[in-house]
């Protein structure tokens, strides 16, 4: 755990194996129509959301969460279905102590020390995120800032490296 300016940041690295394959052509076909498109878009998010029933097998059985809706939308566009291995980088800080702090925004970067990209769009309210978009192999960098009720924005907090593993 690092920490500075209010901000502690603990790291965990999660992987996932799939335990069996489904008979299907492409796992990304959730409909079963032989096509990979908006249906199977729609159905892999009401799996997420709860409105349908979990038959999702593309990071493994009866998982389905954000990662499974986008490797559906990249098969829908075009690209190939992945399945397999899913990697992520969870995240965890100490609250800062200011009193008026409303969130916190995610910074990710491929080098220490940045430069660093913004993950999140809006601030966090939570003290934890995960990100589900690292790549197996490659080491990141990660920093937050806390933000406060009129949109200012503190110093990074330290940085904490994640190495995620292969494969």
């Amino acid at each position: 755990m690092t920490k500075a300016h209010g901000i502690a940041l603990t790291l965990g690295l999660w992987l996932a194996w799939p335990s069996s394959i489904q008979a299907q052509t492409n796992p990304c076909d959730l409909t079963g129509d032989a096509v990979v498109d908006v249906a199977d878009v729609q159905l892999a998010i009401n799996m997420v959301i709860g409105q349908a029933v979990c038959t999702a097998n593309i990071i493994g059985p009866g998982v389905c969460n954000i990662v499974v809706v986008q490797r559906v939308v990249n098969a829908a566009m075009g690209g190939t279905c992945v399945t397999g291995v899913v990697h992520s980088v969870s995240l965890n800080w100490t609250a800062s102590t200011s009193s008026n702090v409303t969130g916190y925004h995610v910074y990710r970067g491929t080098v220490s020390n940045g430069p660093y990209t913004k993950l999140t769009t809006s601030p966090v309210s939570l003290t934890s995120y995960t990100d589900y978009s690292v790549q197996s192999g490659k080491t990141y960098y990660y920093v937050t800032t806390a933000v406060d009720s009129t949109a200012n924005e503190s110093i990074y907090s330290n940085e904490a490296p994640a190495v995620v593993p292969i494969p």
